[in-house]
């Protein structure tokens, strides 16, 4: 199978699950299921461990569901499975809405750059400066994610055509077993699996590095669109949760007693995740809501993570304009 099959087979089946999407939020009951990922560590689960959401939205119960890739969410959230997913890669967002699902971002969960990337084997000794030896190499890459995206712009910015890989697509736990075991040349990923993967080999650019070429990552809040419509004020409490969480966290007097229980629900040791929280932003609910972020750029940044994909073949077509699929008005209702 081909990379650009097996990317449309899961676009397929997502644009297949979005008509199944209706009538899932406002029969919800008092309940909904919110997506995270483990070995991700982030504020909101300090939260999450402690009832701060329950507490503020009324004792709505929340089931928590931890998913491996956001290609995964966006499918739950199409089936009606899920009704928020926390922290899903913008890269695997902007494949299921040029899909035609109907979901929409709301808010900005996380700004990141060292902690998605792409790891080459050691043995081959391929760095920045020899690149173009890539060529022919097999990579694992979980595609239609924001490594997905990474991989394509790294792989453009030093002129190695992606057709002469022999990419694989895997999940990042995955990749990194795979290059552990020699099995793959490179393997793309975030997260606890980055880590790994940087034990077997090397980054081509650094985040700072990836940033000056505008390859920006971040993950968003998002939800399907007639949930937002029919649950915002419902939704405007759980944003609310989460940006009081990173307010808290922001305050390095609070990190003794949150990273534990952080720690503990990303089911990592505190070392790492005090590492890997160190590379993270949180934007606060002011910033996400300017010009910089969900006020205009966010919206242009996807449509050139959507141009990407539709130029290497990844996806047919990308949306004319993606502003309609970021709605702002549950997180300003926040302040």
């Amino acid at each position: 199978m081909t990379f650009k099959s097996k990317l449309m087979g899961a676009v397929a089946a997502t644009a297949m699950l979005a008509g199944a999407q209706g009538a899932v939020a406002a029969g919800h009951g008092g309940e909904i299921t919110v997506a995270y990922f483990l070995e991700w560590p982030m504020p909101f689960q300090f939260a999450k461990e402690t009832g701060m959401y329950e507490e503020a939205m009324g004792g709505t119960k929340i089931n928590w569901v931890s998913f491996d890739t956001g290609t995964a969410m966006s499918a739950a959230m199409a089936s009606g499975d899920v009704q928020i997913s926390v922290s899903q890669g913008v890269p695997p967002f902007v494949v299921a809405a040029s899909a035609g699902q109907d979901i929409q971002i709301v808010d900005v969960a996380v700004s990141y750059s060292e902690n998605d990337n792409c790891v080459v084997n050691a043995s081959l000794e391929i760095d920045k400066d020899s690149a173009g030896e890539l060529a022919g190499k097999k990579v694992a890459v979980p595609l239609g994610t924001a490594a997905h995206y990474g991989f394509l712009s790294q792989m453009n910015h030093f002129g190695v055509d992606v057709a002469s890989l022999d990419v694989v697509d895997m999940a990042p736990a995955e990749g990194a077993a795979a290059l552990a075991q020699g099995a793959v040349d490179m393997a793309c990923g975030w997260g606890g699996a980055l880590r790994r993967m940087k034990e077997s080999g090397n980054i081509l650019l650094t985040g700072a590095e990836k940033e000056a070429l505008g390859i920006l990552v971040f993950d968003a809040t998002t939800a399907p669109a007639n949930f937002i419509a029919e649950e915002g004020e419902l939704l405007s409490q759980f944003l609310a949760v989460t940006a009081e969480a990173n307010a808290m966290w922001a305050d390095e007097a609070n990190h003794a007693k949150m990273l534990p229980v952080i720690a503990k629900d990303a089911g990592m040791d505190e070392d790492a995740t005090a590492e890997t929280l160190a590379g993270f932003a949180f934007p606060t609910v002011e910033e996400q809501l300017s010009d910089a972020w969900l006020g205009g750029t966010a919206a242009s940044f996807m449509k050139g993570v959507a141009d990407v994909f539709v130029q290497s073949g990844s996806i047919d077509s990308a949306l004319d304009s993606y502003e309609g699929t970021v709605n702002t008005a549950p997180l300003a209702a926040v302040n």
